[in-house]
Parts: C-alpha cells; sequence; structure tokens
C-alpha cells in the first residue's frame, strides 16, 4: 500500500512523448535542456547533430520548434525563460519528419517530400515555374520569409532515414542521394531568408553525399558544449528523477545507492565527446523509473539489421570491438561504399568512446553499458550460429550448465552440434566465423571472456571464468587439436591464472575446413 501511494504522487513520465507542447501542457516531467538550445540558436544559424535512436532527437526538435512559434508560456520556469536576448518572435517554421516512412523504393522518398512541399505551399502560395522540389523547396522559404516578415526556421529530423534502409541497396542509395542533395541545397541557396536550421539523423554519410554540397552546416555531434543536449546526466537524474529511484529500489528492496549503480551499470556511459559526462539512454531510463524493471527496454524496440549486413559483410572479427580504435574523420563519416562497419556501429549507439589519446588523435571505443553489451551480443547470435529452429536462450542454457559443472566432453559435443548447422555459403573466413561463433557464446554466458588474451609468450584465443574453473581455448583450423593443446603448454598461456581459485582447464580445438565443423577436441 505505501509503494502504491508513493507512486500516484510521481510526476509522470514522458515516455514516448516527443511533442513538447503537449508534455509541458499536460505537466508530464521535463529535463530541462534550453540552456544548451540557448547556445545553439545564439551562437550559430546552420547544424547538424548525429545521435542514437530514441535518445530524445524528435523532443529536440520540437522544443525548438515552440520556442520559434513564440509559445513563451511553454518555457515557464526554464532556463531559457528568463534569457533578455530570447524575444519570443514567431518565425514560419518548416519542420520535415522523416522518421515515419519505410523507404524501399524511390517513390517512398518522393512521396513524403512532396506532401511535404504542397502542406508549405497551401499556406505560403506555389509558383508553376518552380519545376523539382529542390526549386518548390527554395520558393516556400523565400515566400514564408515575405509574407510573414520574419525568417524562416528550419528542422529536418532523421534526415538519414532513407538512406540508411537503403545501405545494401547501392542504386537506390544513389537515387536517394540525388533528390536530396537537392533538396537539402535550398538551405545554403536561401541563405538571407534562414533565421535557423538544424537537421538530425542516426549517422552521418560522407564524401560524396548528401552533405557535399551543404558545407554551411556545423557538426555538434561531438561538440564538448553539446554533448548533453539528448540523453540525461547523472546530475540529471539524481536532481529530476530522485522519488522514481526511491520507488524503484523499494520495488526491488534494495538500498537507494544500490539501485543507482545498478541504473548506472545498466544505462549510463554514453560518451560523445572524450572529456564529458557520460549520458544515460532517456528511454530505457525512463522505461525503468516507470515499470520498476532492470530490463533491456531500448533492444526491446528492434535493432537494424543493416549492422548485422555490414559485420557480415565486413567478416568482422567481433571480439575486436571491445578495443577498436578510429580517428574523429572516421567516426563522424559514413561512405555508403565502404565495408568498414565501425563508423555506423558508433553513430547508432552500439559502441561509444572510452578513452582518448591526444598525441595522435585515435578513439578508444566500447559498449556504453550492459543494456548494450548483453543486447547487441544476444541480438547477433541468431545471425551466426544459423540453426533451423534458433533457440538461443535454451541453447545457452546448457552451455552454462556445463561450463559450470566442468562436463567439457558433453560442452564440446554441444559446440560441434552448433557448428552442423552452419551452411557453406554463410562463411568468408572460417576462423573468423568460428572465433566469432565461440565468443558470442561465452560472451551472451555472461562468464568473463577474452578472445586473444595477450601473454608475454603469445595470445590465447579464449579464456572463460566461472566461480570454480578458468578454461584456456586454444583453436586451430585445418590443424590438429594435439597441436593446440601443445601451443597453451609451450606458451605458458596458463601461468596468469595460476595463482588463482579455479581449476584450471586446458582445450585444444581444431576445426576442418572441409567438414565445417570441429574435427578434434583434446582436454588437458
Amino acid at each position: 500500500m505505501d509503494i502504491f501511494m508513493k507512486m500516484t504522487v510521481l510526476r509522470k513520465l514522458p515516455i514516448g512523448i516527443q511533442d513538447f507542447e503537449s508534455l509541458r501542457t499536460d505537466k508530464y516531467l521535463y529535463v530541462d535542456k534550453t540552456e544548451q538550445i540557448h547556445r545553439l540558436i545564439t551562437t550559430g544559424r546552420y547544424y547538424f547533430l548525429s545521435r542514437p535512436r530514441r535518445f530524445g532527437k524528435s523532443l529536440l526538435m520540437s522544443t525548438i520548434h515552440a520556442l520559434f512559434s513564440g509559445k513563451k508560456e511553454l518555457f515557464e520556469g526554464l532556463a531559457i525563460a528568463s534569457k533578455p536576448d530570447i524575444t519570443w518572435e514567431m518565425h514560419p517554421v518548416l519542420h520535415l519528419d522523416l522518421n515515419t516512412q519505410k523507404y524501399d523504393c524511390p517513390e517512398a522518398l518522393d512521396n513524403i517530400l512532396e506532401e511535404f512541399i504542397t502542406r508549405q505551399e497551401a499556406i505560403y502560395g506555389n509558383n508553376p515555374a518552380e519545376q523539382g522540389l529542390g526549386l518548390r523547396f527554395q520558393g516556400v522559404i523565400r515566400r514564408a520569409c515575405e509574407k510573414t516578415g520574419k525568417r524562416v526556421v528550419i528542422l529536418v529530423d532523421e534526415y538519414d532515414k532513407p538512406m540508411l534502409q537503403a545501405i545494401g541497396n547501392p542504386q537506390l542509395q544513389d537515387e536517394y542521394r540525388a533528390v536530396l542533395k537537392g533538396f537539402y541545397g535550398a538551405l545554403k541557396s536561401m541563405d538571407g531568408c534562414i533565421k535557423f536550421a538544424l537537421l538530425t539523423g542516426v549517422t552521418k554519410f560522407g564524401k560524396v553525399s548528401v552533405f557535399s554540397d551543404l558545407n554551411n552546416l556545423e557538426d555538434i555531434s561531438m561538440d564538448e558544449r553539446y554533448a548533453d543536449i539528448c540523453g540525461i546526466t547523472e546530475k540529471e537524474l539524481l536532481t529530476n528523477f530522485d522519488a522514481h529511484i526511491e520507488s524503484l529500489a523499494e520495488k526491488n528492496d534494495m538500498p537507494k545507492e544500490k539501485a543507482i549503480t545498478r541504473l548506472r551499470e545498466q544505462y549510463d556511459g554514453y560518451h560523445f565527446h572524450w572529456n564529458c559526462e557520460g549520458v544515460y539512454n532517456p528511454f530505457s531510463l525512463l522505461n525503468c523509473l516507470k515499470q520498476r524493471e532492470f530490463k533491456d527496454y531500448w533492444f526491446e524496440t528492434g535493432t537494424p539489421t543493416y549492422l548485422v549486413e555490414l559485420l557480415q559483410k565486413r567478416n568482422y572479427d567481433l571480439e575486436e570491438m571491445s578495443r577498436v580504435k578510429a580517428d574523429a574523420d572516421e567516426l563522424n563519416s559514413i561512405d555508403s561504399a565502404s565495408s568498414n562497419p565501425i563508423p555506423v556501429i558508433y553513430q547508432s549507439g552500439y559502441l561509444t568512446i572510452k578513452d582518448y589519446d591526444p598525441e595522435f588523435g585515435t578513439y578508444t571505443l566500447g559498449f556504453p553499458n550492459g543494456e548494450v553489451e548483453k543486447g547487441f551480443t544476444k541480438f547477433l547470435m541468431p545471425n551466426y550460429i544459423h540453426r533451423e529452429e534458433n533457440r538461443t536462450p535454451f541453447l545457452v542454457n546448457n552451455f552454462v550448465t556445463d561450463v559450470r559443472s566442468g562436463n567439457t566432453d558433453q560442452f564440446v559435443k554441444r559446440l560441434r552440434s552448433l557448428f552442423a548447422d552452419t551452411p557453406y555459403e554463410i562463411i568468408r573466413d572460417m576462423e573468423t566465423h568460428y572465433r566469432n561463433v565461440v565468443w558470442l557464446l561465452f560472451k551472451l554466458m555472461g562468464f568473463y571472456t577474452q578472445a586473444e588474451y595477450h601473454t608475454s609468450e603469445g595470445r590465447i584465443d579464449l579464456v572463460v571464468k566461472t566461480p570454480k574453473f578458468c578454461y584456456v581455448l586454444e583453436f586451430k583450423l585445418d590443424g590438429t587439436a594435439e597441436e593446440a593443446l601443445e601451443q597453451i603448454s609451450e606458451k605458458n598461456y596458463t601461468l596468469p591464472f595460476a595463482i588463482e581459485d579455479q581449476q584450471v582447464i586446458r582445450i585444444g580445438i581444431n576445426f576442418d575446413s572441409k567438414t565445417r565443423n570441429i574435427d578434434k577436441a583434446i582436454v588437458g
């Protein structure tokens, strides 16, 4: 009864609410981002912001829309309300949202842009001499400025949705790129009529792409000043959600500090600048506080299949994701013709900045938090094992039981059965494929797992620890299991674990490229 009474007085959480006016009118809790918005609109004109999905980009756009619509009453009590340089003048706002359409043919993009232009022409007039979407957009901007006497505000939400959905179709991407280049070119040609412009998306397509002619956009995606313009900092969490945290802790029978630690491990850790505070995923955080359960909410909304396609096309070694290095140019631009999956994975939010080397300008990337690491691994697994009936949870449970009990014979049998269902045509590099499957399996099992563990004598393919056992595994392709086991001994791979409490178990495994399976495994 006490918990129920507490819940009835908690502020309403804006889960799924992307409209600022309705959020404020219906008195939902709003984390004040207007200080950053004030800096944005008073220090520049043209911006681009990349953030992962479900990170609050649409709410940010809606807030700016309300601001330039002169709706001062909605901002009462917020930071921007006291700024003397905000005049609250009403400007014409052209707000295009590309997030609602499925882009699987050229007409899909044409239709949504046509509908947008037609709607604006009904307000500001049209000119039959203007042919093509780009020229019509320019005409709308010019007439909106002339008709109202105020310069125009342009907001484009999820500008890259068509490009992302066509990432595996070069021809369709080329068609979308040509349309969008002409359309967005209006921002540069109509500069004198524009007050402010912001484009948001998940990714930034570079080189010969939609931004090649739009060189007046200021990219703030990795700008320290705007690192927390979307997302929730820990200070904002503790300031705005204290009562919700107490309710969460009580429901889960844990101290409040432990609940905060759990929230941090599960949903914090996104860094959009190397020297900034980490931010929480707002969608997951708000859902957790409302439902009072620690779950993987972000992944329940779906993960794009193009990420898996990129990883498999590149034949990427998945273990590298936990320590990959890249420079700013690589992270900030996606070339649709490139086979490098890292920029897309980073900008999509599955990797984040963990460290930075200023001397060489290189970033070390890693999973931001427990939700992403577990969810991404769980999502990848079915795409790599290719079983006729892919029952990943049941499969993992069996492996967990075998490994915890030290039943290595049964573990190897299950591993052999796993590879027996792998069709030949999906393997481009067998050694990498085998290592990826084994790494995914142990990662999903929740044990300490480190592939290619570095020692002074070499590197171990895989180390797995449980409370009772420490497994040291070495793999060979078209060699022998005896050679694999002998390498463990010769290189003293077990030495780093000799002083620990677990029993060390050595396993040598050989994969046969002809049978596409485990040829032999020896336990020593």
